[in-house]
């Protein structure tokens, strides 16, 4: 490859530039629409004075922080606005390697690679700990793992790609484990909205100084494209974490955080009830597809990916590129995530053609 970014942005390029149509099923960009009230709030922006126009509070507008400190019950003091979840999930790494005795971060495998990617850039070490076969994290596992040197444990629920979901007893434990080694354990939660088992549970509940919680609206709200995400830090983090944000972005777009606000006031629950809905169909279907091709694959609890592993066709970028080229499906390789599912392929259900997509790979390997 040319250059060193990430993965995604390469097979996302080869769909672009591939020959017949192909179902894109890459990248986790939501395709059903955002809250009809954050549509209003950009509109209504449209028309705000210029001084609205200028730097907004830099840890945040103080009303959004307001009402997520609310949803969330913790000190508004905690709350800092971030540019997305990614920001927010950076932060935290970042700031937490400094005020934690060790330099190794604690991973699921198979696991979302901007978490390596940013504890690589952090010049931390990475130990691995292999999901089991339902995706979910063993605290046991993780004890096993931790030591003097860890100074983060880093995950996700609803997970990304596995989608499982990581229900009270397993953060329960991993808190612990975060308070008995002196490391952070950094909850990302930015797929809380997508739990079809009712089992997911925040790490704030708790209440403890070695937790960490990051989201965003991104993907609850359609609307990746925002950059609207949010970091709830303990105390002794507070303050690096605002001074490295404010160094880093300054402040988040006012216009997003307007709209995402006005979003969370006045959108129903039937919203995320009915993209909820919307997702088990596409799930129900995908499955169903993966049957009929004889694919061993993992049922999402959460989120929206599933990986799926097909008899004699390994998760190579290469085989990536076979199925772009010969069934019209694009995918991303399991190696991307880690070695635990290597020879799996991960696909997201975020377009309204993911059933299509799945008769396509039931022919493809029928």
């Amino acid at each position: 490859m040319d250059d060193d970014r990430p993965l995604f942005f390469h097979v996302m390029a080869y769909a672009d530039a591939a020959d017949g149509d192909v179902i894109n099923m890459v990248s986790g960009d939501p395709d059903w629409e955002p809250p009809t009230a954050l549509r209003e709030g950009l509109r209504e922006f449209a028309d705000a004075p210029v001084d609205d126009y200028q730097y907004p509070p830099s840890e945040g507008d103080t009303a959004l922080r307001e009402t997520i400190a609310a949803r969330h019950d913790v000190p508004v003091e905690r709350v800092v606005v971030t540019n997305g979840a990614g920001e927010a999930n950076h932060l935290a790494m970042a700031c937490g390697l400094d005020a934690h005795a060790g330099s190794e971060v604690i991973l699921a495998d198979p696991v979302y690679p901007y978490y390596a990617n940013r504890a690589e850039m952090l010049d931390a070490e990475v130990r691995y700990v292999p999901a089991d076969d339902d995706g979910r994290l063993d605290p046991v596992a993780v004890r096993d793992a931790a030591s003097a040197d860890t100074a983060l444990i880093v995950t996700c629920s609803p997970n990304n790609p596995t989608g499982a979901v990581y229900g009270e007893e397993i953060k329960r434990e991993l808190t612990a484990i975060a308070e008995e080694t002196d490391a952070l354990y950094v909850s990302d939660e930015v797929y809380a909205a997508f739990d079809y088992t009712g089992r997911f549970h925040t790490a704030l509940d708790f209440e403890s100084s070695n937790v960490a919680v990051t989201s965003s609206f991104s993907k609850a709200m359609a609307t990746t494209g925002l950059r609207v995400g949010y970091g709830i830090l303990p105390k002794h983090l507070i303050d690096p974490v605002r001074t490295r944000h404010m160094l880093t972005n300054v402040a988040v777009t006012a216009p997003g955080q307007h709209a995402v606000l006005k979003a969370l006031r006045e959108t129903p629950e039937d919203y995320y009830a009915e993209t909820r809905a919307l997702l088990r169909d596409r799930i129900d279907a995908f499955c169903a597809a993966l049957d009929a091709a004889e694919a061993e694959y993992t049922r999402p609890e959460g989120a929206f990916y599933v990986l799926a592993r097909f008899d004699g066709f390994p998760g190579t970028l290469e085989n990536v590129k076979r199925l772009i080229d010969e069934a019209g499906v694009a995918g991303m390789p399991g190696d991307a995530f880690g070695s635990a599912r290597e020879d799996w392929l991960r696909f997201a259900l975020v377009t309204p053609r993911a059933t299509e997509a799945a008769d396509r790979l039931a022919d493809y390997f029928a």
